[in-house]
Order: structure tokens, then C-alpha cells, then sequence
């Protein structure tokens, strides 16, 4: 495995399926579990400690709420840590990001936006590039086909507006 993600509970999975699209056009290899910081901690401290032995060499952790999931892991495990707030609840995920963001000196989780899976997902194959040229190219020829993308609907609005008054 190379990439790992756990989220806090299955419903967080509709989100995270962005992150496994993301991984698999990339053919990163992913294992994905649903484990709770505060239900299964023992389950959590054991997953992380194990990660790095099985090949994981980036965690993507989702959590909602207390949002303690990346927290737990990156305190468990040397790899690097993504976390992905989940928006549960009335505060639309603000209370899971601030829980997040807020990791004491020495124990990093690198935070995405709220529900920001896919974005997480392009940040870990970015670390996994840095050792992997093949990787690498494909990152590089994303931007240049989202660069492309941008400039098409650029010539498309200024063919649009190109006779509008101003």
C-alpha cells in the first residue's frame, strides 16, 4: 500500500471517495478504513503504528466533530499526515477544522478545506512524486491539462463578451 486513509466513520465515506478517484487515476495504490479516535482508539494507535511496516508511506485521516482522527494517527506514526476536516453538525465543519489546525509543536497533520478529500489526495501524490519520476510527470501533466482547461474557457468568455459594451 502506499497511501492509507481512515476515517472516523463510515458516513464520512461519501466524502473520502473523492480522495480514492483522485488516488486511482494516479494508480497510487490505496487501503482505506474506518476506525474512530474515540470509539477504537486502540484500533487507531495500532493502525498507525503498523502503516509505515505494511508501505504506507502518506495517511490521509477525515474526521468530523472533535476531529481528534489525523491528531491520533500523526501522534502514532513518523509518515506524513493529511487531514481532511468532515462538515458534520451545524457548525459546517469550522469545529472539525479548528481541531485539526490546532496540533501541539511536534506533531503535524497538514490540513486541507472542509471536505477538501480530492485536494488531499493531490497532496499526498505530490509527496509520493518527490521519489517517484513517473509520479512526478503525471502530477506536471495534470497542471498543464487544468492549465489548458483555464485558457479554453478564457478564449470562450472573451469570445463571448468581445462585442459587449463597456
Amino acid at each position: 500500500m502506499t497511501v492509507a486513509i481512515i476515517m472516523g466513520s463510515a458516513s464520512d465515506a461519501g466524502v473520502m471517495d473523492g480522495a480514492v478517484e483522485v488516488l486511482r487515476e494516479f494508480s497510487v495504490p490505496v487501503e482505506v478504513r474506518a476506525l474512530s479516535a474515540h470509539r477504537t482508539p486502540d484500533d487507531v494507535i495500532a493502525f498507525a503504528r503498523a502503516a509505515q511496516g505494511r508501505g504506507v508511506k502518506v495517511v490521509i485521516a477525515a474526521a468530523g466533530g472533535a476531529a481528534h482522527l489525523a491528531g491520533v494517527v500523526a501522534a502514532a506514526t513518523p509518515l506524513p499526515v493529511i487531514g481532511v476536516p468532515i462538515a458534520v453538525g451545524g457548525l459546517g465543519g469550522l469545529d472539525s477544522l479548528l481541531a485539526m489546525v490546532q496540533m501541539p509543536k511536534g506533531v503535524p497533520v497538514a490540513t486541507v478545506a472542509v471536505d477538501g478529500a480530492r485536494n488531499a489526495a493531490l497532496l499526498a501524490v505530490r509527496i509520493l512524486a518527490l521519489s517517484d519520476s513517473t509520479l512526478a510527470a503525471a502530477v506536471q501533466q495534470r497542471r498543464e491539462d487544468m492549465a489548458a482547461q483555464v485558457r479554453r474557457a478564457d478564449e470562450e468568455i472573451q469570445a463571448r463578451y468581445s462585442g459587449a459594451a463597456g
